[in-house]
């Protein structure tokens, strides 16, 4: 027993429920000296170390985190494993930003050499900064999606990609046809979906790069494999939406695009959703879809701010994306700064509790995997990440000042980033250590 069970003592926090709906003080267990005990990749025991380590077998091994605190592993529901050599890219919004950099970047993925080293790139970089699930989209060559998989396999990971869908404007060299767009992700499908901790997206990049036979064959993919997932873009830039309202003359707006399509319900993300009317963000919340929440990247374009009243309000799910590359920054504790501040300019205050929530368990709900991940509980994978609370001078010093919970947590979210990260595990491995 002791070569599979192992133990991790440090402050431990976790998600039991959402802020929103039990209040704070409920949403959340704590143990400022916990015990984390792993047992074959999933989460065994947790608990206060006085009391769990008298009843550890002999021979278990204890890693022990002096000034850390461990949390969930972070999950990530919207982000682009092919952009991350364009993050940083000057001075576009949406439609320009992906003809000037995302197709150029893109195209370079038909080289199978390329398309590994860039997962591995990417994955490193997922994990150095504490993510340990992501809804990833690939690009439209199937070459990139057996790339990201056969990568994140190797090191355990619970991810979920798939193969982009263009069938119309865009470059020729990124275009598929609704047919064939079908039959590969049908091959990946097959390939994937479901091997070890891997799970497929059927993944049109947004309503105006697909036809209405495509988008039909979209969910024709999602009736035949049950369980798959369904990734794309909505309601993001104001042109983006004028764009679709034109190539879609019949549908009432943007989103009824995609239900007409057959495209709404559980396990369906959209990524955006910052400019819906209250019948769209109703028809969200009642079909089991979800949305993503992507500050970085919706400032850093121009884009517009996410409500997250509204939509929450409608009972739609809400995870937290980082959208690279678009997105500036893989962190999590980066990307909540950056939603602190979107929620402050509408007047909405992002409680430290429930910032964590959207990062670890929110992100599962949305993804429909919070019965495996996003919290600690036993018999959940145990993904998890050793937070340093004294990264850099500046956090210990501030921490120094902290006198709750809720103040250490305000300030790991605004002044984190990757080197608050010090090690992270996923199926209780070891996969990053800083």
């Amino acid at each position: 027993m002791s070569q599979v069970m192992k133990a991790y003592r440090a402050a431990l926090l976790h998600c039991l429920a959402d802020p929103r709906e039990v209040g704070n003080d409920a949403s959340y267990q704590y143990f400022a000296d916990g015990l984390l005990v792993v047992e074959n990749g999933k989460v065994a025991r947790i608990g206060n170390a006085a009391e769990l380590l008298p009843q550890l077998p002999a021979g278990v091994a204890v890693s022990e985190y002096p000034d850390a605190l461990i949390v969930p592993g972070f999950v990530d529901t919207h982000i682009h494993f092919p952009q991350v050599g364009v993050i940083a890219s000057y001075g576009a919004q949406l439609l320009d930003w992906l003809q000037t950099y995302t197709f150029p970047a893109e195209a370079r993925f038909a080289d199978p050499t390329h398309a590994r080293e860039q997962a591995a790139f990417f994955l490193g970089e997922l994990l150095r900064n504490g993510t340990t699930t992501a809804l990833v989209f690939c690009t439209v060559h199937p070459q990139s999606v057996d790339a990201f998989f056969t990568e994140a396999e190797r090191r355990g990971l619970r991810m979920i990609a798939g193969k982009v869908l263009m069938d119309r404007n865009a470059p020729e060299e990124l275009t598929d046809s609704a047919a064939s767009g079908y039959d590969e992700s049908k091959t990946l499908i097959e390939r994937w979906h479901g091997k070890g901790r891997l799970h497929y997206a059927v993944t049109p990049r947004f309503a105006a790069t697909s036809t209405p036979e495509q988008l039909d064959l979209a969910a024709r993919l999602l009736r035949e494999y049950p369980g798959l997932y369904l990734h794309t873009h909505l309601a993001e830039n104001l042109a983006e939406i004028e764009w679709v309202r034109e190539l879609f003359p019949a549908r009432s707006g943007y989103l009824d695009v995609y239900d007409h399509h057959g495209l709404l319900g559980a396990r369906a993300v959209f990524a955006h959703a910052i400019h819906l009317c209250d019948a769209e963000c109703r028809r969200l919340g009642e079909s089991g879809s979800a949305v993503a929440f992507c500050p970085t990247s919706n400032l850093f374009l121009g884009s517009g701010l996410f409500d997250l009243a509204k939509l929450e309000g409608h009972g739609v799910r809400v995870g937290l994306g980082s959208d690279i590359g678009a997105g500036t920054s893989f962190s999590p504790l980066a990307t909540l700064n950056e939603a602190y501040k979107v929620l402050q300019l509408q007047g909405q205050k992002l409680d430290p509790f429930k910032a964590l929530y959207l990062a670890t368990l929110g992100g599962a709900r949305a993804l429909y995997l919070d019965e495996h991940i996003g919290n600690l509980q036993p018999g959940k994978d145990a993904d998890f990440v050793v937070l340093d609370l004294r990264a850099t001078p500046l956090l210990a010093h501030r921490l120094a000042q902290t006198n709750s919970l809720l103040e250490t947590l305000f300030a790991l979210m605004i002044l984190g980033d990757d080197r608050a990260v010090r090690e992270t595990f996923a199926a209780g491995v070891s996969v990053h250590r800083r």
